[in-house]
């Protein structure tokens, strides 16, 4: 193959699709092989990847965004969970972080990402975060952040819900808090008056829902981006220790490889997430001064709980998270409410035969909660065989936060009126008042009993200005490589305690900016 540092034969005049603005999928290529040029070559289209391919674009650059996974329209989404789990979350939505105990996560694995199967939650990061970050690793710029937050927030649509789009689950949740006394709030979502399918978690059906699939991805193929959906890359193309493209395969609908895929580029933005993007770094041969590519893994361990009532909810009515409940943030967490459908629900609850039939026959009557804890340890992303591998061993201050802020969530739900609360731990018996919340304190609950979850992946890259502890610099450019950069939430120098979507976007934001200054 000729030197990578050629001139690239395919340019924007010649990309394979007729049509303005199309996603090109597999089918449009012919051949074993395809070489593609361009400025800068992102990999990843979701919160991180289709905001810097967007910002690059409209600055002028020629980009190519490659994403994994397929193209879905909005017409596309609909009601069917497990079709949809298939095919927008990597491995079915069941990857797992090895340890004790194992904490499941999920990933989107489609264009737009993430955001096309979270709740669509859209905080700022904490002042004290950036504070933090300033202080402990020298992170640049972090006072200056106030416009990122504007510009992404008028691009998705950040806001609260039309009133009449809050279910009856999340009601709940707000009068169990506000009887309480505590600090409950309205959740601020990327959304344009969402009609409360609560179906976020499985694509949005209306559009409503702000995700870059509808706003990042087409904004960037407007100023003349060019998107490729199924497209795994395989590794990061270095000549010394300058990225010039990357190398990876186009995929057919059953997931085989196809033609093989390689793009010349003068930049290479990473933006696969904090799980994949270390892995890619680690599989291409990038090497950090600090050594610490996939180290520092944090993801805001989540435990739920499921409260039934003696009124109908009907939980699939309504908005996904309408309220938060910000009482004990000081300590680390967050309260919310969500709704998952019937078999999902069934297949991570503690019960079975007939004890489980007795909890889904008051599926009408759920409200299911959650606690988000911001952990105080980290796990690691290595690189085995191939493909990623997590481990997480959960610290034993987390376990027992997480047990107390299950506590404390029982209060609230009893104090909303439940009759029966179902809990995330093995061998644990199901609460059925207020008086018995106290058992989860009267003996220790083992690890291995233990139901914990997380959608939030954060920090395998840090940024930093230390090449010692950073793998990157405060604007993403990898410590010791030209022409390399992360934008995803593997950037995070430590865990935010909020959902990291915004900050993600804002800082893909302000890195593009970064990218652009440099490149002129």
């Amino acid at each position: 193959m000729p030197s990578l540092a050629a001139e690239p034969i395919r340019t924007r005049a010649d990309w394979p699709d007729a049509i303005p603005g199309a996603t090109t999928r597999r089918r449009a290529f012919r051949g074993d092989v395809v070489e593609l040029g361009c400025d800068v070559v992102v990999i990843g289209s979701g919160a991180g990847g289709a905001v810097v391919a967007a910002e690059l674009a409209e600055g002028g650059l020629d980009v190519i965004v490659l994403e994994e996974g397929g193209h879905h329209r909005t017409e596309d989404f609909g009601a069917d969970a497990g079709a949809a789990v298939r095919r927008l979350y990597r491995d079915g939505g069941a990857q797992m972080a090895l340890g004790s105990p194992p904490i499941t996560f999920a990933e989107g694995r489609c264009v737009g990402g993430s955001t096309v199967v979270n709740g669509g939650m859209s905080w700022r990061t904490p002042d004290k975060i950036l504070e933090r970050w300033r202080r402990e690793d020298q992170v640049a710029g972090t006072g200056d952040m106030e416009r990122y937050f504007e510009r992404v927030e008028r691009f998705i649509s950040a806001r609260h819900q039309d009133p009449w789009t809050v279910g009856r689950d999340n009601e709940l949740l707000r009068e169990g808090a506000e009887r309480k006394g505590w600090a409950v709030i309205p959740n601020i979502r990327n959304q344009l008056h969402c009609a409360g399918t609560n179906n976020c978690a499985f694509g949005c059906p209306t559009g409503a829902k702000r995700s870059t699939l509808v706003s990042y991805v087409p904004r960037a193929q407007a100023f003349g981006a060019r998107v490729l959906a199924d497209c795994r890359v395989d590794r990061v193309l270095l000549e010394g220790k300058r990225a010039v493209g990357v190398a990876g395969r186009a995929l057919g609908p059953d997931g085989r490889p196809g033609p093989r895929v390689v793009v010349r580029a003068r930049g290479v933005v990473v933006a696969a997430g904090a799980v994949q993007t270390p892995a890619l770094l680690l599989r291409s041969g990038v090497r950090s001064p600090s050594g610490a590519i996939g180290h520092g893994l944090t993801l805001h361990p989540n435990a739920k709980v499921t409260a039934i009532f003696d009124e109908p909810v009907e939980g699939w009515k309504g908005v996904h998270q309408a309220y938060q409940v910000r009482e004990f943030q000081d300590e680390g967490y967050l309260m919310a409410a969500v709704n998952i459908p019937p078999s999902m629900l069934a297949m991570t609850l503690p019960h079975w035969g007939p004890a489980l039939r007795e909890v889904m026959a008051a599926y009408d009557r759920a409200v299911i909660a959650g606690i988000l804890v911001e952990d105080t340890t980290t796990g690691r992303v290595r690189q085995v065989g191939g493909r990623p591998l997590v481990t997480y061993a959960l610290s034993d201050l987390d376990l027992q936060r997480l047990v107390r802020g299950t506590s404390l969530l029982c209060e609230l739900l009893f104090e909303a009126g439940a009759r029966r609360i179902v809990l995330p731990f093995e061998g644990v018996a199901d609460l059925h008042g207020p008086d018995e919340v106290r058992r989860l304190f009267a003996r220790p609950i083992p690890r291995e009993a233990m139901e914990v979850v997380t959608v939030h992946v954060m920090g395998t890259a840090r940024m930093g200005e230390d090449r010692r502890r950073h793998v990157c610099d405060s604007f993403g450019k990898v410590h010791d490589a030209d022409g390399l950069w992360v934008s995803d939430a593997s950037l995070f120098p430590s865990p935010i305690g909020v959902n990291p979507m915004e900050t993600i976007m804002a800082l893909a934001t302000r890195n593009a900016e970064r990218l652009l200054e440099g490149w002129r």
